[in-house]
């Protein structure tokens, strides 16, 4: 179950000012240790050190993979790949491109597939108005929360 608050959109130059959204209310984190915890008690015949350690190696390997620039892809999870953020205006020319000045970065990109993909999560999805926002609050997107 998926619960819910409603936010009320307060950037004053969007076309949705003053609209309400709704946001997902995140109860927990769960870290690695506790995802382990969770799959070994899935019967899956690996204890949570063995899976803990598996996963480990793999995101290593999915960085050092991803550094390299190739994608990882992990059936009905995800593909992992590496954008690059660019700054504001780009590059007149390629002769005027440099990476101090046109590039701010470069991050991981995590896109669903499979069973997890938009298309399968909004068919098995349920959701709830929460009552009462616990203290991980609510999983904004920009703008969307009170002016800071």
């Amino acid at each position: 179950m998926i619960k819910f608050i409603l936010k009320k959109n307060n950037v004053s130059t969007s076309p949705s000012y003053g609209k309400l959204y709704a946001r997902p209310v995140i109860e927990e984190t769960v870290t690695l240790d506790g995802l382990a915890k969770h799959m070994s008690q899935h019967n899956s015949g690996f204890s949570e050190a063995m899976i803990m350690g598996v996963i480990t190696a793999m995101r290593k390997c999915i960085k050092e993979l991803i550094l390299d620039g190739k994608n990882v892809k992990i059936d009905d999870l995800c593909i992992f790949s590496c954008g690059i953020k660019n700054t504001v205006g780009g590059a007149p020319t390629e002769e005027m491109f440099s990476i101090s000045k046109n590039i701010n970065g470069v991050r991981m990109r995590a896109r669903a597939t499979g069973s997890l993909s938009f298309q399968s999560l909004n068919l098995e999805a349920s959701l709830r108005k929460a009552s009462a926002v616990t203290a991980f609050e609510v999983s904004d997107g920009p703008g969307l929360d009170d002016k800071e």
